[in-house]
């Protein structure tokens, strides 16, 4: 199965033709491009024709026709609907020819409070109404989408709506009102200066107001990347996402993806291992399968954590040795111990037990100490995380001696360096740097970034947006974090210039108040749509690089059964067409998408040692509970636009 385009701004037109009074509008653009080579269920529409002359006579004669309705109607709009789904006969239909959109104040009980819109009431929440069609809670379920050249707005609601403006007046106090009833409803105080201050502080004015915020750091990242030594073939701004291997699963359904940088990769299901080969263009079967219940024979330790399904693997000791990771029972996301598994005999060698003080703890996550630490012979230990705690877990006792697992009876991992936070700090998810930083992200928004001497405190705490961060990740040099929510991702740059004039990252020391704005990363409203409602972003990653000097390539995340590809260099480009007239936070629509059949477990691309020489990136492994695909970019025709 081939990638297809990111959905273009398709054009919608407004002449009051026959097909519009049958209620229906052809799109004037293309749908998706597939692949030629490739299968996809995924079909082109026919083109419509249309010149940008027409396109303005069209919108000026509409502006003439309507005129004396406008004038009566308050926030007139022109409404549409998506229909046809994913097809040949997708296309835009007419809803309401002439409509009008509020924000409307509601209580718990359903009241409306358009009369005292002041009030600060905890109890309510602002509503968009657009005629007796759509009303929808104002927050990043929306999935809103500004497009100012057609004087248009893209959003979700049971649907895929379209609303086009007669004026720019209107189109501009409505992305005003949007913002400051987004604001309310996401922090629960009204949107004013001293508001967004207090949300975001005094450091963080670039968040609060993006229009006025200083680009420079991102001019800065995106010369030095330019100068960076580069990957073994230059990049190519058109390429291609080719299938190359397809292996079905073995032993059960697929719940978690290790890839390894050396000669192996491995599937972990609901009952065994699968191992599997590393090659330039994927990954293939070798036809070894382990089963968890011959893994523990020869063990003595209770197999509770094995039986249920781990849902985390960690490569150690040279990618010799796994850690698995099992969640407790009753649907919690921690656990009180961790199976080391050697891969070389097949064998589990032991259970792990979380304790500090002779106190049993739990942790919800774990990770390698840094990059490229998988890779290391001599590795004995790993990072920890919990809701209040960060740490490092090392398998050696207090003297450095590797304990004697045979003698031990659930051997106690050593607690050498951490925190337990007082507080709330509600650690979700956390990644590290090539030199062993440490970025952690929170079910406030808040990501933080520690340094490799302390977990103590944070160097640098970047405020939420309103949405929990999921999964985050680092690129290897620390510039860049790559935050995951239910509905986006955020991009951050880490660079500021210190007192003396030096460049670092947050990591290093304070920013200060040179912070740069993130960028965000969206789907439009008809791939979200597409997704499904119930579908939400997952591990979004940068490409695997584990070399100074080198640049990752590109970023990937999960939503439902589509895995989703950006162009790194891209994004981070100012001048980009996706960051034109846009208010508030830059936003980035343009990617790649693979769809397959099946919800998808895990999308990740492979390391960069595995670039071929037609290749500007290392192949994609996407995997789905029963099977996975390897696919390789080469230079084709597709671009991300």
């Amino acid at each position: 199965m081939g990638a297809a385009e990111s959905r273009q701004d398709l054009e919608i037109s407004d002449s009051e033709s026959e097909e519009e009074d049958h209620h229906s509008e052809e799109e004037d653009d293309e749908d998706y491009e597939d692949v030629k080579d490739h299968q996809s269920p995924i079909k082109t529409p026919p083109k419509t024709p249309s010149s940008v002359d027409e396109i303005e006579a069209k919108l000026k004669a509409l502006k003439l026709k309507y005129q004396s309705k406008n004038q009566s109607i308050k926030n007139a709009v022109k409404l549409y609907i998506h229909t046809g789904g994913n097809t040949a006969q997708s296309k835009w239909v007419v809803v309401d020819k002439i409509s009008s959109f509020s924000f409307v104040k509601t209580t718990m009980n359903g009241e409306e409070d358009q009369d005292n819109e002041e009030e600060e009431d905890g109890d309510s929440f602002w509503f968009l109404k657009v005629g007796s069609k759509v009303r929808a809670p104002v927050d990043q379920q929306l999935q809103l989408k500004p497009i100012m050249e057609q004087l248009r707005i893209d959003f979700v609601s049971n649907g895929v709506y379209a609303m086009k403006f007669f004026s720019m007046e209107d189109y501009k106090t409505f992305i005003e009102q949007y913002e400051k009833c987004l604001f309310e409803n996401t922090y629960g105080f009204e949107c004013n200066d001293e508001n967004k201050a207090k949300v975001f502080g005094k450091d963080f004015v670039a968040w609060a107001n993006p229009e006025a915020a200083d680009e420079s750091m991102w001019e800065d990242a995106e010369d030095s990347f330019l100068k960076s030594p580069g990957f073994k073939t230059p990049v190519r701004t058109n390429h291609d996402l080719r299938e190359e291997f397809e292996e079905a699963a073995k032993g059960g359904s697929i719940k978690s993806l290790a890839l390894g940088a050396l000669d192996n990769s491995f599937l972990v299901s609901d009952s065994g291992i699968q191992v599997v080969k590393n090659f330039s263009h994927g990954i293939h079967g070798k036809g070894v399968y382990v089963n968890f219940d011959s893994a523990m024979k020869n063990q003595n330790q209770s197999q509770s954590h094995v039986e249920s399904t781990p849902r985390k693997a960690l490569l150690m000791k040279a990618e010799t040795n796994m850690l698995l990771m099992s969640p407790m029972t009753e649907g919690k996301p921690h656990t009180n111990g961790i199976h080391q598994f050697d891969i070389e005999t097949g064998k589990v060698v032991t259970e792990w037990k979380f304790a500090k003080d002779g106190t049993d703890i739990t942790m919800r996550d774990v990770t390698n100490d840094s990059k490229g630490a998988q890779m290391d012979p001599s590795g004995s230990t790993f990072l920890g995380l919990d809701d209040n705690r960060l740490c490092r877990w090392d398998m050696r006792d207090r003297h450095g001696i590797v304990q004697n697992l045979a003698d031990a009876n659930a051997p106690v991992l050593n607690w050498t360096q951490g925190h337990q936070f007082s507080r709330g700090t509600n650690f979700q998810c956390f990644a590290t740097t090539g030199d062993g930083s440490i970025v952690v992200g929170s079910v406030d928004g808040k990501i933080r970034l520690y340094s490799v001497s302390s977990m103590r405190q944070a160097k640098t705490a970047f405020p939420g947006l309103g949405s929990p961060i999921t999964h985050v990740d680092v690129t290897y040099d620390g510039k860049w974090i790559l935050g995951t929510t239910d509905t986006y991702l955020i991009l951050i740059c880490t660079l500021f210039t210190d007192k003396d004039g030096k460049s670092k990252t947050g990591f290093a020391g304070r920013m200060g108040n040179r912070i740069a704005a993130p960028r965000l990363l969206k789907l439009n409203p008809l791939d979200s749509h597409r997704a499904g409602m119930f579908n939400k972003f997952r591990g979004a990653q940068f490409s695997w690089v584990t070399e100074d000097g080198k640049q990752e390539r590109h970023l990937v995340a999960t939503v439902g059964k589509f895995s989703v590809i950006w162009n790194f260099q891209q994004v981070k480009d100012g001048s980009h067409e996706c960051y034109k007239n846009q208010v508030g936070l830059k936003s980035c629509y343009c990617y790649k998408i693979v769809p397959k059949d099946d919800s998808i477990v895990e999308s990740r691309f492979m390391h960069e040692k595995f670039a071929v020489s037609d290749s500007p990136e290392a192949p994609l492994v996407v995997a789905t509970p029963m099977k996975v695909s390897s696919f390789s970019i080469s230079s084709s025709r597709l671009s991300y636009a």
